[in-house]
């Protein structure tokens, strides 16, 4: 590995572990000749995952746009490692279904089910812009939709 400091290819590695998702690994490396420290990432290269829009446009898949959109909706309110996970997990999952070629909706789907999981606002947050709400209505019918799915609250011990 190159540092990208001095540019020569003589370092040693300082320190590894496995990142949060378990996808690759993390490698601290420093310069034997410069002394800089930098970090690079080791990951499986798999075949390119394709997704097809809406529109008929057909573009790589991106977990990074997925982890963005995800930060968007659940911005103040879930750990980033947590949204690194769940972004991992929405590309397993759409990996795991087969092909090399899966659509937006699948996707999006994806996402707002690991959204669920993790924080209800966020999922709602998500959903409007992904179910494309128009009023107060569309807000109420995908409350009450997480209404029934909850699990009924203990009654009050006082």
């Amino acid at each position: 590995m190159r540092c990208p400091e001095c540019g020569l290819d003589d370092d040693k590695v300082v320190d590894s572990r496995p990142t949060p998702d378990g996808a690759a690994i993390r490698r601290r490396r420093e310069c034997r000749a410069c002394g800089v420290r930098f970090t690079t990432f080791e990951r499986v290269e798999l075949p390119e995952l394709l997704v097809r829009k809406r529109s008929g446009v057909v573009t790589p898949f991106s977990r990074q746009k997925v982890l963005d959109g995800m930060a968007r909706a659940a911005k103040g309110r879930v750990p980033q490692e947590d949204l690194e996970v769940a972004a991992a997990r929405v590309e397993q999952q759409l990996r795991a279904a087969g092909g090399r070629e899966v659509t937006s909706e699948q996707v999006g789907l994806k996402v707002l089910g690991q959204l669920h999981e993790l924080d209800d606002v966020a999922y709602v947050r998500f959903a409007s812009v992904y179910k494309d709400f128009q009023g107060p209505e569309d807000f109420e019918e995908a409350l009450l939709t997480l209404r029934k799915e909850a699990p009924p609250k203990a009654p009050d011990p006082a």
